[in-house]
């Protein structure tokens, strides 16, 4: 069970610095102007060997050139009831503000774990201006710079300590979990309550302990796996529901405690940016995929053509990574959603998928040999041997190579597409690692 870490602060403190520098990427973009985030961020970090979710409420502000209070106050309260763990960033070459004083209020109250980051200490002097933070009441302003990494290591260790939530799984049952995720709207509801058929009584509501998401048991059909859902799970009052953060905080949760996620796109309205969003976070956390095209009933044109060119459009946006089934189906109808569970279980099973290493040499090595990686600077890479690692998550091979440290990320993809062409991995994402030989 992963914990999840959402940084909040009024614009322009540097919550994406500090982003990046937690997740070591530089997937946010970092300006001076207020309101440059526009996406949700959201990334990974591992300290002390313990892994947990980053999330960058940045771009939650809707217009940028009058910040109002009002939606910091409802970022913050959305932060407070999905997180963990809060780090308020504040800026101390700016001091203390009204809008910091607002937020520290509804932190004060909420109970939650918050750290008080202050944030662009960058030399010595700054840090005797961070002392006049204590007045937001949250205890001791801890002085990093996200810009030269200065005091993150310690802010680290204090965020590590302070999850008071064991790394332990509600369910240890060795059966597939599959989540149905996607934005607002796209009816993972119905499918679920579709797939449930309501009223039979085979689901048990596990709930899970750490007000996550919803596991239920589904067993007939020969099928046997769980349901985590993360449709409907707690209807708020507190907060007027932004559906669009929502979305993103609740499918965090449910994909990481997922085998195989079901993504739901409204085939009225094709593919958008938030689908796109979720898409991200499921390869990011190695899981496997079906893409169903929901409300099919809907669409006028059912040509083959019509079919065609939505599967091209939804293969582009997703590119590099096409190889998974989607389905056109509709919920409401019923149609296809049998078939639907038929390819989780399968790609399931695909993650557990077995090639000998006799198999694969047999095949990869003369293809490797054919169109061997592009040498650099005069030198040739050679790769003699490969084999597939056992026991692991995601299926992952290795290839031995005598300069390892020379084979880029294209070549790395032509491997795996190989790989996919010759066994049957759809669905699940593979790990290709080039080792010395």
């Amino acid at each position: 069970m992963g914990n999840l870490v959402a940084i909040v602060g009024r614009p322009n403190v540097g919550k994406s610095t500090l982003f990046n520098r937690l997740t070591k990427t530089r997937h946010a973009i970092v300006s001076d102007e207020a309101g440059t985030t526009r996406d949700r961020q959201y990334g990974k970090c591992e300290w002390c060997n313990k892994e947990f979710s980053v999330v960058d409420t940045g771009g939650w502000v809707v217009n940028s050139d009058d910040i109002f209070e009002e939606e910091i106050r409802r970022q913050v309260l959305i932060a407070i009831e999905e997180c963990d763990v809060i780090l308020f960033l504040v800026d101390v070459k700016t001091g203390v503000t009204d809008l910091d004083m607002a937020v520290a209020n509804i932190l004060r109250r909420s109970k939650l774990p918050t750290i008080l980051v202050s944030n662009k200490t960058d030399t010595n002097e700054l840090r005797y201006d961070a002392a006049e933070f204590y007045s937001l009441g949250l205890g001791e302003p801890f002085c990093v710079s996200a810009l030269t990494g200065s005091g993150t290591g310690d802010l680290l260790d204090m965020v590590v300590g302070s999850f008071t939530k064991e790394m332990a799984e509600v369910i240890e049952e060795d059966i597939p979990r599959i989540a149905v995720v996607g934005r607002p709207n796209a009816g993972k509801s119905s499918i679920v309550n579709a797939f449930l058929d309501d009223n039979r009584n085979v689901v048990t509501d596990i709930a899970g302990t750490t007000r996550d998401s919803i596991y239920t048991k589904y067993d007939k059909f020969g099928f046997n796996f769980y349901l985590v859902d993360t449709a409907g799970i707690r209807k708020k009052n507190k907060v007027n529901e932004d559906l669009e953060y929502y979305s993103v905080m609740r499918s965090i949760r449910a994909i990481e405690n997922a085998d195989v996620c079901v993504l739901m796109v409204d085939a009225t309205r094709g593919i958008e940016g938030q689908d796109i969003n979720i898409f991200q976070i499921i390869q990011k956390n190695q899981k496997g995929l079906v893409v169903v095209v929901n409300k099919w009933d809907l669409v006028e044109d059912k040509s083959n053509e019509a079919i065609k060119y939505f599967e091209k459009a939804i293969r582009d946006r997703f590119a590099p990574f096409t190889d998974f089934t989607i389905i056109f189906a509709s919920a409401t109808t019923k149609q296809r959603i049998f078939r639907v569970l038929e390819e989780a279980q399968a790609v399931y099973e695909t993650r557990t998928n077995k090639v000998s290493t006799a198999k694969l040499n047999e095949v990869m090595l003369p293809i490797i040999e054919a169109t061997p990686p592009p040498s650099i600077k005069g030198k040739y890479i050679k790769i003699k041997y490969c084999m597939q690692i056992p026991e692991t998550r995601v299926p992952s091979f290795v290839f031995y190579a005598n300069l390892p440290q020379y084979v880029k990320e294209p070549y790395r993809r032509f491997l795996e597409n190989q790989i996919r062409d010759h066994w049957k991995f759809t669905g699940t994402p593979i790990n290709i690692y080039i080792r010395q030989k």
